[in-house]
């Protein structure tokens, strides 16, 4: 069994990072906690197997052992971590079928917020969003891959709030919890950036045209990519 890294204390996520009138995101530590263990078992640094012993994790993080308790709580409902009672928790990685079939709800769910979205976002909300992609253009320009990865939080968030639907933004946002370090690490796939932006414009495009069929298509094409491209990224690990 592999043992846990000594590294650095916790490289915080970028929650202050704004782009055109898009709120700063604000997390706890707990999902500071959760957001970089998580990256760290998607970009292989914790490789499947290795022990998450919580005393360890608080003193590296600096931390109690309630936040650290959360986080792996998180991580192992994402299938990322194997919490195995009264034996602590170890690394491990959801089969390919499970995140398969995870992405195909993913899709549906996002999907029918897009093209509810496209019929009840009201105008201020439709400037908002096309305010906020625009803003993401000039992060993919800058090759800024934090900040994009961000701002993509609140664009697909701000999707989920103009279907006006609190019962499937309540779903939605539950199954993007669970997937988030899978779509968070696609974004290391190469040329992903530009990608995402382009295909964020097709979806974009129809909400602002009230197109409903063509936002939900554009949607669900969009989460189908963010699927294959996190395969590709984890085929190179």
């Amino acid at each position: 069994m592999s043992v846990l890294p000594v590294r650095l204390p916790l490289d915080r996520p970028t929650t202050g990072t704004r782009t055109n009138g898009a709120r700063p995101l604000r997390v706890t530590r707990a999902e500071e906690l959760r957001l970089q263990l998580a990256d760290e078992i998607t970009r292989g640094t914790l490789p499947p197997g290795t022990a998450l012993d919580e005393t360890a994790l608080a003193a590296r993080f600096g931390v109690s052992r309630t936040p650290v308790r959360e986080a792996l709580r998180e991580l192992a409902a994402s299938g990322l971590v194997d919490a195995r009672p009264h034996r602590g928790a170890v690394v491990a990685r959801p089969s390919v079928a499970r995140l398969q079939n995870m992405f195909e709800v993913m899709a549906e769910l996002e999907a029918l917020c897009a093209g509810i979205s496209a019929l009840n976002m009201t105008p201020p909300e439709r400037q908002q969003l096309e305010r906020l992609h625009a803003g993401m253009g000039e992060l993919m320009r800058l090759g800024d891959f934090a900040a994009y990865r961000e701002a993509n939080e609140q664009f697909h968030t701000s999707i989920y709030a103009g279907s006006h639907n609190d019962y499937l933004i309540e779903l939605t946002l539950g199954t993007r919890r669970r997937l988030s370090p899978f779509r968070r690490a696609q974004f290391r796939a190469l040329g992903r950036l530009a990608l995402s932006h382009a295909e964020h414009d097709r979806v974009t495009t129809a909400i602002l045209r009230g197109d409903r069929d063509g936002a939900a298509t554009a949607m669900r094409h969009h989460i189908a990519i963010v699927h294959d491209a996190y395969e590709q990224y984890a085929q190179t690990l």
